[in-house]
Formats: C-alpha cells, sequence, structure tokens
C-alpha cells in the first residue's frame, strides 16, 4: 500500500460517538492493581451530595455538552467511589468529558494512567488508546502519537484494529514527524516495520531543500531497512531519477505546452517563437536541440512531461507552461529536480514555486499596476467602476485592480459582473448607472414622468413612459472591462444606448488586436489598455525577430510568439557564455539585466519575474493602435 494513501479515516479508534461510548457498569472491569490520580476540583463547584447523585449530575451536563462542568462532577464523584467498584466507570467519564472539552494536556496524562494502572475490556482499552492519540496529536507530541499507535499494533486487546494503528503511524511518520523524530525511528529497533518509511521521509525532506547526497543516502537506508517494503520501492524510483538528473545535456532545452486540444493555436505559435529563438529557423545549423511534450492540458501529464524531459532527454532547463492549471504541475516537478524552467503562465505567484522557477508573461499585476498608474497620474482620474464577466481571468483582474486603485487613494463606485457567455449587457449596465432599479429613485422617477406627460401634446399620444426616462448616474471617470474586445464592443454599444458619456474604457492586453476601432463605437477615442508591445511602433517593425518571422511565416508575431522567443534567447545566450550546468544557469538567469529582447530589454527580478516595458495603448484619429501620450500642459 503507497505511503501516500495512508491517510485513512482513523474513525475506528478516534471517532466514538455519544451512541458508541460505554454505558453498561458491567464492560468496565474494576480490576484495580493502583488507584489513579485524578485532580479533584475544589469542592464549592460541587454540591454535596451522595456520589450517586453527583454522577447523575454529571451526566446532565456531559449531555448539555458542558464537558468542563461534567469532568468536575465525575472526578468529584470518582473521589467518593475511591476502592469501590463505580470507581473506574466514573473515571472514564471524566476522561471522555476531558476530550470533549479540549483539555488535551490532562487528557494524555488520565488516559495514559487509566491505561497502564488498571484492566479494561477490549473496548475501554480502544476508547482511551483513542483518546491518548488524539491528545498527543493536539498537543504536538507528534513522537508519542506515533509511538501510541506502533506500540498498539501487537497489544492482544486491539487485535482487531491493528491493521487502523499501524495506518495511523504511517501517517504519522508521513505528515507529522520532524527530521529528528523520524532518525529516532530509523535508530531504535523496536520500531523495525517503520524503518523504511522513516528513512524515505528523511529522503524526501532533504530532497525538497535541494541536499540531493543526504536524500541519496537516505533513500539508500530505506531500500536496506525493508527492500521489498512500498517506501523501498519508490526509494528506487527516486534513487533512478536522482542519477538520470546528474547527466545533462547542456544544448538540450524542454518545452512543455498544450499541443493539441483547445489551446494547440496558440501553443504552434509559442512553439515557433521557441524555435527561433534557439536558431533552429536560420540557414546556419544550430548546435542547440529542442525536446517538445505536449501536456494536452493536463496537470498529470504535464508532471510526467518534465521527468521524462530531465531523465530521458536531459535537458537543461524547460519551457512552460501556458496553461494555470498545468503551470503549477511544471513549476513544482522542475522546482524538485532543480531544473530552471521559465513558465509561460500569467497564473498568480507561480515564481514562487521554488528558486529555479522563473517566468516570462506579462502578468495580471504588471498589467494593471502600470494601467491604473497611467489613469491616476496622467489623466488624473479618481473614480472607477469595473464591468467583469465572471470567471478566472475577470474576477482575477478586477481584485487587482480594485485593490491597485485603492492603494493609489482612489476609489471605486460600482462594480458589476455578467456571465462569460452574456452578449446583451443591458441588465449588468443598467445596475452599474442606476436606471435598473426605478423604486431607488423614486421621487425622481415621479418627477421626470410628470414633466413627460405635460410635455405630450395628446395624452394618448402615446401611452407608456420610455426606458430611458431615469437618466444614468455616471459618477465615474472610467469603466474597467477585463474581457476580449468582441466583450468590449458589445458593452461600449450598450453603454451608448443607455446615454452614458464623457468616460473612458479601460482594459487588458485582450484589446491589442486589429478592428479595434470598430468595435470601440462611440467609445474609440477614449479606449486605454497596456501591452509590451505595439504593431506599429518603429521598436516592433524594426525588431530583427519580427522581421524574420514574418518572411517565414509570412504574418506578424504575437505576445505569445514573442514570449517563446525570449525564454528560448535568453537560455541559449546564457548557454553559450558558460552556464552549462543546470546550477550555473539557474544563477545566471537570476542575474539577467537590460537582456536584448524582441521587442525591449528584459531584466528579472528578484521574485524570478521577467520584467519587459510596458506601453500604455489607445486609439488615434486614423482608428490605429498607438501608444498613448499624455497632453501638454496648457500655457497661461
Amino acid at each position: 500500500m503507497k505511503l501516500k494513501t495512508l491517510i485513512l479515516i482513523f474513525c475506528s479508534i478516534t471517532m466514538l460517538s455519544c451512541s458508541s461510548i460505554v454505558t453498561k457498569r458491567s464492560e468496565i472491569t474494576g480490576g484495580k492493581t493502583a488507584t489513579p490520580t485524578v485532580k479533584i476540583p475544589p469542592k464549592s463547584k460541587v454540591p454535596k451530595a451522595a456520589p450517586e447523585k453527583i454522577f447523575e449530575l454529571a451526566r446532565k451536563h456531559f449531555d448539555s455538552h458542558d464537558y468542563n462542568k461534567a469532568f468536575d462532577f465525575y472526578s468529584a464523584a470518582a473521589q467518593e467511589w475511591a476502592g469501590k467498584p463505580r470507581e473506574p466507570e466514573a473515571e472514564v467519564w471524566a476522561d471522555r468529558s476531558l476530550i470533549r472539552a479540549g483539555r488535551y494536556a490532562e487528557c494524555e496524562e488520565l488516559s495514559h494512567r487509566l491505561l497502564t494502572e488498571r484492566k479494561w475490556t477490549d473496548a475501554v482499552v480502544s476508547e482511551l488508546t483513542s483518546y491518548k492519540i488524539r491528545s498527543q496529536e493536539a498537543t504536538g507530541n507528534y513522537f508519542k502519537a506515533f509511538q501510541t499507535a506502533a506500540n498498539s499494533i501487537n497489544n492482544p486487546q486491539l487485535k482487531s484494529e491493528s491493521e487502523s494503528y499501524r495506518l495511523k503511524a504511517y501517517e504519522v511518520i508521513e505528515h507529522r514527524l520532524a527530521a529528528e523524530d523520524l532518525e529516532r525511528v530509523g535508530d531504535e529497533s523496536s520500531f523495525g516495520p517503520f524503518k523504511s518509511a522513516a528513512y524515505y521521509r528523511l529522503g524526501e525532506i532533504y530532497l525538497d531543500s535541494k541536499d540531493q547526497d543526504n536524500a541519496r543516502r537516505y533513500f539508500s537506508k530505506a531500500i536496506d531497512a525493508d527492500p521489498q517494503s512500498d517506501p523501498a520501492q519508490r526509494a528506487k524510483d527516486l534513487l533512478e531519477q536522482l542519477e538520470a538528473v546528474r547527466r545533462v545535456e547542456p544544448k538540450t532545452v524542454g518545452v512543455i505546452l498544450p499541443m493539441t486540444g483547445k489551446y494547440a493555436s496558440i501553443s504552434q505559435k509559442t512553439l515557433r517563437g521557441v524555435e527561433m529563438g534557439l536558431g533552429l529557423y536560420n540557414n546556419y545549423p544550430s548546435s542547440f536541440k529542442l525536446a517538445v511534450i505536449d501536456s494536452e492540458g493536463n496537470p498529470d501529464n504535464a508532471r510526467r512531461g518534465v521527468e521524462k524531459l530531465v531523465t530521458d532527454d536531459n535537458v537543461i532547463a524547460v519551457i512552460g507552461s501556458l496553461l494555470s492549471k498545468t503551470a503549477s504541475a511544471v513549476a513544482s516537478k522542475t522546482n524538485e529536480l532543480n531544473v530552471p524552467s521559465i513558465a509561460l503562465s500569467q497564473k498568480a505567484g507561480i515564481s514562487e514555486a521554488g528558486n529555479s522557477v522563473f517566468r516570462n508573461s506579462l502578468t495580471s499585476e504588471m498589467q494593471v499596476r502600470y494601467l491604473v498608474k497611467v489613469a491616476m497620474e496622467d489623466l488624473g482620474m479618481k473614480r472607477f467602476a469595473i464591468l467583469f464577466p465572471n470567471d478566472l481571468y475577470g474576477v482575477e483582474f478586477t481584485n487587482i485592480f480594485w485593490d491597485e486603485v485603492l492603494a493609489r487613494g482612489g476609489t471605486i463606485v460600482g462594480a458589476q459582473t455578467y456571465s462569460n457567455k452574456e452578449t446583451d449587457f443591458r441588465e449588468p449596465i443598467q445596475r452599474l448607472v442606476g436606471t435598473y432599479y426605478v423604486e431607488t429613485r423614486a421621487e425622481e422617477y415621479k418627477l421626470r414622468l410628470k414633466e413627460w406627460t405635460d410635455s405630450q401634446s395628446r395624452r394618448s399620444a402615446r401611452n407608456t413612459p420610455p426606458d430611458d426616462l431615469l437618466p444614468p448616474v455616471v459618477d465615474f471617470d472610467a469603466v474597467f472591462i477585463p474581457d476580449s474586445a468582441k466583450a468590449m464592443g458589445q458593452i461600449s454599444a450598450m453603454l451608448s444606448f443607455n446615454n452614458v458619456k464623457g468616460i473612458h474604457l479601460m482594459g487588458t492586453n485582450l484589446w491589442n488586436s486589429p478592428g479595434l476601432a470598430k468595435r470601440g463605437g462611440h467609445f474609440a477615442d477614449e479606449l486605454l489598455f497596456v501591452d509590451s508591445f505595439v504593431s506599429s511602433e518603429a521598436s516592433y517593425l524594426s525588431s530583427p525577430f519580427v522581421r524574420d518571422y514574418k518572411t517565414i511565416f509570412s504574418e506578424n508575431p504575437g505576445i505569445f510568439e514573442i514570449q517563446g522567443y525570449d525564454a528560448a534567447l535568453l537560455l541559449k545566450q546564457l548557454i553559450s557564455q558558460g552556464a552549462t550546468s543546470r546550477e550555473s544557469l539557474t544563477r545566471a538567469l537570476a542575474r539577467v539585466e537590460n537582456f536584448p529582447g524582441a521587442v525591449g530589454p528584459l531584466s528579472i527580478t528578484s521574485d524570478r519575474e521577467v520584467m519587459r516595458p510596458l506601453v500604455a495603448l489607445t486609439l488615434n484619429g486614423a482608428g490605429q493602435i498607438v501608444p498613448f501620450t499624455k497632453a501638454p500642459t496648457p500655457t497661461k
């Protein structure tokens, strides 16, 4: 059985409901070998009465979930019954009260003493043992919890539950024990069946901390301890991986992309950029090789793909993945194997997976930070509204935009969401500008209705007032729309229909696409968005990469091609300059500054993010996408 699957519900020994509590006196034996000491509460807490009455009151407190009082009363009853047949019954109930009151240190002590100083039925031994383990875990005494579980396996009174205790011991090894405790498990002969698991876990800990020498040592010890065990088999697999990881082809780069399925076309564009970055399309033969894995958009495939690239192809680095759902898998696995990787995904926090994980993508944070800066500093905006699709992209950008506006002292006056399949947008816009709920502007509506009625030359000319009787409340300078250019076009048309004027529409780099002027409608002159390039600018048109790409593929490259090219070019240049091991390549990537990328200089931050120049974009009078320029301040 795999160690990872041992997190089974420990219900057979830890989840005792009131219905399973021993209630028959005959089930608790009084075979007393010593008198356990139960902490007795002050007499003032318990009224003077016969022990039977005190016991009855204790049960009432227990049933009403007042477990602290129940403990006081059961303890008092036990004291009164000291040396008598009902003393054990009261002691067990006192212990039940402690576990439910969350008084774990006391519960562990009492459970231990009751187990060691009295003889009990099998059912009570099981119950008290479960309390002891739960209390030890709750107080952080994980090694004691492991000991208790391990020692319970061969207890004849717990024979029917021995497998549960074995699994519990494995669970504690896998998830709770610190390195020094794992060493104790490995060193003590009494823990023989668990040595292999403890050594394997130590190997994992050292592998996570990039100490491959110690990882190998402990994986080898796991195999020696019990060659046929499941931990030993997995240790063998990891040792083989570690051995394969040592082998590196300095000029072989791996790439993981969803080459089939929904994102195949984007992946193909990205792959073209990567191939050009490695010089594979030049007239001269390149010494670099590319190993490609199709993740199919599946995280498990992506993870296995990393293993194959590293162990079979011996790549020096990995580029990918594009998708958020596979990016984490690639990042975590490459970091585990200490292989530098450059993610192309916008997934938040992806470079935090480890010191060997870099990211070359125009992230949501980068875009929003620059967009809000331009809007507030250059255009003097202070008040913003948001219309956003209810999907991962829309929600992420909305949250970041909201936080950035507030951080700069601005105000969000309203936000409305819509389905990502929406095509009408009437309702969210009317909600945003205060014309959807007429009752909230009842007095104003009555006044305007009267004016409209009075203006009719004949009362029968029109029986119903127009839908736009109430004007929109436009108390914002701009609307942020984190959606496609197509959605923006539909929204702009509906804004115009609802008589919303005099505002800007703000968006993301999704708007950097042909036909934007037509989609912008009446707001074409008031669009503002950001990207890392604009296809009409000299820096783009004069780029050797852009020129060569257009020559080869008869079209201009976009952001995916550019990001793929830059990632591959970075690796090619650094490797050619001498970074021929994974460790040296990781260090070289961390030092990149003002590297000449496809359309501008690149630098890598301390957070391992590739930074590129951003440009705020708008439309000129001819409907072309051009850089936004701040209007000059008029002279007096």
